[in-house]
This record gives structure tokens, C-alpha cells and sequence, in this order.
């Protein structure tokens, strides 16, 4: 793996990569403006393998996105290459389509110790924040995309993303700080391939934020762009999707494409 042509993919053009608050901020917000978070491998029958060899080709040589063990797993041996302390951390998230949190594993995020401080790290969800959030109870943390909060019950923490200060939050995910593996997610990368109960398998998808809290979304057969309360959704053809993905969002498919945009099923565990 090559450092500098990852810095290059992402568009990194902070002053240093030394750790510090500063270069870890632009390289998330880098990664975000840069990788999209995306499902179009299941939909082209890519298999997803969990090693970094093939995540680097994927992500930084053949100019793809991915889905979170991907990204954050790439991004973690970024962040570990640069001198950064880390930790992996599992989330489970909630679907606002199911309206329940997924399976135990659902979700690879990471938590940085930086000079005293823990911070949580995630350039692999589709709504998530723009920079890395402090790992504190009951604090609003505003950024362009949103207003985030996190809750302490026990172990248990709650991430939240509010419209309004004050407000009440729409929970994303919950976890734990247990430490875990890439190759513990193994598992989770085969269900979200191919269980009914996954967004991933129900949905083709690629999404890609945008500077001032903006996002750009491709899913099934409709390209949408939210910013706060403004949203445009336009109609694509089947045959005019693989030219939109690579106009809006750079990814070159290089097998036969399937859109998909069906109903996902709830998962067993509804908790």
C-alpha cells in the first residue's frame, strides 16, 4: 500500500500528515468529499473480501467506494500508517426503513486517542458526520451536516443526529467500546451481501457528501440531492445509470449492473 496514492484518491491537501487534531479532521473530511459509501459491488456479483490488499485495489486504485467494514477498514490502516492510536469498535444501526437496529457486527467504526482525547471516526456511513465527533455524553456537536449526539446508558452509546438544537434526535447507531478485529466483521460482510435483511443486498446504491452539508445519493433508479430541508430527485433510465456513475460519482463499473430498490425485510433480532 502506497500512503501518498491513498492521500492522492482522497484529495488530501492538509499542511501534515503528523497526528494532530487538525490532520485528522481533513483527512475525514478528505475521505467523505472523496470515497462514496456505496453497495454496487453486490450488484454487479463483485465479492467483497475483507483483506487490505484488495480493499486498497478497490478503493484507491480502481477509484470505487464501499460499504463500512471497506471503508473504515481502509481507513483504519491509514490512520494507523500515520502514527495514529486506534481502536475498532462494532455499531449496530438503526434503519429508519425496518425502524429497528440491525444484527450485533452490523457496523465497523473507529475511535482515535489523540492527545488525551477519544474520538469517533466513520467515513463509512451515508448520513453520518463530517468530522470526528468527541466521545462525550449529552454534548451537541454542529457541523455542516447536522447537529450529533451521543447518550451513555451503562456501556451502551447512543449516537443521535438532530435538526434542531434542543430538538429531538433521530438515533443512527448504538455500541460498546469493545475492541474488536477487521476479521471479526468477516461474518457481517457475507450477511450484508446477501441477507433480504440488509440494505446493501436490497438496494444498489452510492452516496457521496458534499462541501456545506450537502449529499448526493444514487439509488435503484433515482439520483437525489438533499441539503437541510431542500431535495431534488430525478428519474434515470436503466441505461443512463452507468454514465451517472461515473459523471456524478467517478466509479467505472466493469461488469454487467442490476439496479435494485426493493423492500428490506426486518431482522429477527428487533431489540
Amino acid at each position: 500500500m502506497d500512503v501518498g496514492c491513498y492521500l492522492q484518491r482522497i484529495g488530501f491537501q492538509g499542511v501534515s500528515t503528523c497526528p494532530s487534531l487538525e490532520t485528522l479532521r481533513s483527512l475525514h473530511r478528505s475521505h467523505l468529499f472523496s470515497v462514496p459509501f456505496e453497495s454496487l459491488s453486490i450488484h454487479c456479483k463483485e465479492p467483497i473480501i475483507l483483506e487490505f490488499p484488495h480493499l486498497y485495489e478497490k478503493i484507491v486504485q480502481n477509484h470505487r467506494g464501499g460499504f463500512c467494514c471497506e471503508l473504515n477498514g481502509l481507513f483504519l490502516w491509514l490512520l494507523q500508517a500515520l502514527g495514529f492510536h486506534t481502536k475498532v469498535i462494532a455499531a449496530r444501526v438503526w434503519n429508519r426503513f425496518t425502524e429497528c437496529y440491525g444484527p450485533p457486527l452490523d457496523h465497523l467504526i473507529i475511535l482515535v486517542d489523540l492527545d488525551g482525547h477519544q474520538l469517533l471516526c466513520d467515513v463509512g456511513f451515508g448520513e453520518g458526520f463530517l468530522e470526528p465527533l468527541e466521545l462525550k455524553p449529552e454534548l451537541e456537536q454542529v457541523q455542516e451536516g447536522g447537529i450529533f449526539w451521543l447518550s451513555l446508558k451503562g456501556d451502551i452509546w447512543v449516537l443521535e443526529r438532530r435538526e434542531v438544537s434542543g430538538g429531538k434526535g433521530r438515533p443512527l447507531y448504538k455500541f460498546t467500546l469493545e475492541e474488536r478485529k477487521l476479521e471479526d466483521f468477516s461474518n457481517m460482510c457475507l450477511y450484508h451481501q446477501t441477507s433480504p435483511c440488509s440494505i446493501f443486498t436490497c438496494k444498489s446504491f452510492c452516496s457521496l457528501h458534499k462541501p456545506g452539508g450537502g449529499r448526493l445519493t444514487y439509488i435503484g433508479q433515482r439520483l437525489i440531492f438533499t441539503r437541510g430541508g431542500e431535495r431534488t430527485e430525478t428519474v434515470l433510465q436503466n441505461s443512463k445509470i452507468p454514465a451517472v456513475l461515473f459523471e456524478k460519482f467517478g466509479i467505472q463499473l466493469k461488469r454487467n449492473f442490476e439496479p435494485k430498490d426493493e423492500k428490506i425485510l426486518p431482522p429477527i433480532q428487533q431489540d
